[in-house]
């Protein structure tokens, strides 16, 4: 009945992804003398009574790694069940810190590459791009959201003219954008096939991944990356669609949690500002949208009424990244 008890407990830990400039992030090795040893992980550790999972992470990667913290963005939290107890895992992005990492435990500590953005499904696993093993099981996820950038673009091909746009996009690809959704509500579904045909080679060469909003049948057609399911598809589906990266549009926190439950990858919510397209329209602000994706388990871009200028805004309030319409060209 004890390790009954001990297993359905939660315990709350507080993990951090540190990341450098170029992305690369820290793994961690558990040392000989704690459970999973030799293992590798996100540096962190457990809550205390009385803490907030920031200030618990400031104090582990203090005593642990003897930095001090001065930038952290809550990010994602996942729950995993190991064979001892259930773990919830609030974890931050840390970008900027002070002072020189040290194994204050004597764990060994080793710098990963940016996973590569277009790895195909069967190196989902673990091992893909991860130059340590074995990776504690309740990672995976993570190292798999690690691949998502910033930036989420949807393109504007109809108002700009086609021809403007893949001007623009090729000049975006070369300045670094890694994700485009096509979303082009007036084409036909034929239009949209032919544009999405002159999109990929141009998005495969800068290894970027394009996802189709709404139409899962002409993702798998294409050989695009993925699909954007809409709030309505979203309610009327029982089984996530068999794509390699799956999103949904979300509004609310009703449609977030549906969103997690049917195994989305990630998730837009919007509209987080006014919107040149719906004046006068309701939208979230920043309060009710931290208030929405905090604790949530998948990746969260901000949508509506944005700029750039917004990203760090953006993340401070929980989300992965901002999705940008007009902006983003």
């Amino acid at each position: 009945m004890n390790n009954l008890i001990e297993k359905t407990k939660i315990v709350e830990v507080a993990a951090a992804v540190l990341q450098r400039p170029d992305n690369s992030f820290l793994l961690a090795q558990r040392p000989p003398d704690k459970i999973w040893p030799g293992y590798w992980e996100f540096p962190g550790g457990k809550i205390e009574p009385g803490e907030t999972p920031y200030h618990a992470l400031a104090r582990e990667l203090h005593e642990e790694l003897g930095i001090t913290v001065t930038t952290a963005y809550p990010w994602v939290t996942r729950v995993f069940t190991y064979p001892h107890a259930t773990v919830r895992l609030n974890f931050f992005r840390v970008t900027a810190w002070t002072g020189e990492l040290h194994p204050h435990e004597g764990q060994e500590l080793a710098w990963q590459p940016s996973p590569s953005p277009t790895l195909p499904r069967w190196e989902r696993g673990l091992s893909g791009g991860i130059s340590v093993a074995p990776v504690l099981p309740a990672n995976e996820p993570i190292l798999r959201a690690l691949k998502l950038p910033a930036l989420y673009a949807i393109s504007n091909a109809r108002e700009l003219g086609e021809e403007e746009f893949m001007r623009r996009l090729d000049a975006a690809l070369h300045n670094g954008l890694q994700m485009v959704q096509l979303r082009e509500k007036d084409y036909s579904r034929e239009a949209l096939r032919a544009l999405a045909l002159k999109l990929l080679p141009l998005l495969r060469r800068r290894d970027a991944r394009l996802i189709i909003n709404a139409d899962i049948e002409l993702a798998r057609e294409v050989g695009a990356d993925g699909v954007q399911l809409t709030a309505a598809q979203l309610a009327g589906l029982s089984v996530r669609p068999d794509v390699e990266w799956c999103a949904a549009s979300c509004h609310n926190a009703e449609e977030l949690r549906r969103a997690e439950a049917l195994g989305c990858d990630f998730a837009l919510l919007s509209p987080v500002l006014p919107t040149r397209s719906h004046p006068g329209a309701p939208h979230l602000g920043w309060e009710n949208f931290a208030a929405i994706v905090s604790g949530s388990s998948i990746p969260v871009y901000a949508l509506g009424g944005l700029t750039v200028a917004d990203l760090h805004t953006a993340q401070q309030h929980g989300a992965h990244g901002i999705s940008l319409l007009r902006q983003a060209w």
